[in-house]
C-alpha cells in the first residue's frame, strides 16, 4: 500500500507577524515555520496504517520554497514516514495551483492508494486544497474526518457534520481523506526517529518542471493589514450593582451592542 500525505508549512502561532512592504502578504523574514497542526493528524494516521499493514509505504509531500520546506518534511520523516518529496515552488501559489502541483507530483510518482491531508491550514483557513487534489486525481474524498477504518478495497470514514451529528461514508480506494482533530493523537518525534530522518530520502521536484501555467494561479492578494489594536481595558469601580449599571451603559452607549 502506497500512502501519500500532503503537508504544509505554516508560521508558528507564537511568531510575530509583519506585513510585507508591498502589502501582498506577510514578511517571511524571521518567521519560524512548522507543520500545519491538522496535517500532523494526517501523518500520524498514515504511520499507524503503515504499522498495521506490512509492506505499506508513507510518502510525505509539500510545496513551498525549499529553504524552509525541508525542515517540515524532516519532522514528518522523524514521526515515521519513509520518504519526503519537496516541490520547490514560489511563495505566492494559491490553493488551485498548489493542489495541481501536488496532484501532478503524486501521479508522476505512480499514484497512491490513499492520500491524507489536514482539513485546512491554520494560516489561510481556505479548506480547499484537499478537495481540489482529489478532483485532479479523480478519486473520491471526505473531509473533516475524525475516524478511519481501512480495508484493502475501501475505507470507512466518520466525519463531523452540523448539530453534533456524525456522517459515516464508505469510499472505494484509491481515495483522499482530510483529517480533523480527534482522528488520533500525533506522536512526538523520538530521538532515534530524528536521527533516522536525516538519512531518509528527500526528493526535490522543481515547480517549473510540472508545466503548470502561470494562469493557474487564480488568486492574488493586495492590501494586507494587521488587525487594529484593541482598545484599553476599562476597570469599573463601585459595588456590584454600580458596576452592572455602568457596564450596561457602556455596552449601550459606547459598544452599541444593546
Amino acid at each position: 500500500m502506497k500512502i501519500f500525505v500532503c503537508i504544509k508549512q505554516v508560521p508558528d502561532t507564537e511568531t510575530k507577524i509583519k506585513i510585507a512592504a508591498d502589502k501582498s502578504g506577510i514578511d517571511t523574514a524571521g518567521v519560524k515555520w512548522v507543520m500545519n497542526p491538522y496535517d500532523e493528524y494526517a501523518v500520524e494516521e498514515a504511520v499507524k496504517l503503515k504499522e498495521a499493514n506490512a509492506g505499506a509505504q508513507v510518502h510525505v509531500i509539500t510545496a513551498g520554497p525549499k529553504t524552509r520546506a525541508a525542515d517540515v518534511l524532516r519532522t514528518a520523516l522523524a514521526m515515521g514516514a519513509d520518504e519526503g518529496i519537496l516541490i520547490n515552488s514560489p511563495e505566492n501559489l494559491d490553493a488551485y495551483a498548489t493542489a495541481r502541483a501536488l496532484a501532478e507530483t503524486i501521479r508522476a510518482e505512480g499514484g497512491a492508494q490513499l492520500v491524507l491531508t489536514g482539513k485546512l491550514a491554520i494560516d489561510d483557513n481556505a479548506s480547499s486544497v484537499s478537495q481540489m487534489v482529489a478532483e485532479f486525481l479523480g478519486t473520491p474524498h471526505a473531509t473533516v474526518v475524525s475516524k478511519l477504518t481501512y480495508t484493502p478495497e475501501s475505507i470507512t470514514v466518520e466525519r463531523d457534520v452540523e448539530g453534533g451529528s456524525k456522517e459515516i461514508s464508505q469510499l472505494q480506494l484509491p481515495a483522499l481523506v482530510a483529517a480533523n482533530k480527534g482522528l488520533n493523537m500525533p506522536r512526538y518525534a523520538s530521538l532515534p526517529g530524528i536521527m533516522k530522518a536525516k538519512k531518509k530520502v528527500l526528493k526535490e521536484v522543481e515547480f517549473a518542471s510540472l508545466n503548470i501555467p502561470a494562469s493557474d494561479v487564480k488568486v492574488k492578494h493586495t492590501n494586507f493589514a494587521l488587525p487594529a489594536d484593541k482598545p484599553p481595558v476599562k476597570m469599573l469601580s463601585g459595588d456590584s450593582s454600580q458596576q452592572a449599571a455602568e457596564l450596561v451603559k457602556l455596552l449601550r452607549d459606547e459598544a452599541k451592542v444593546l
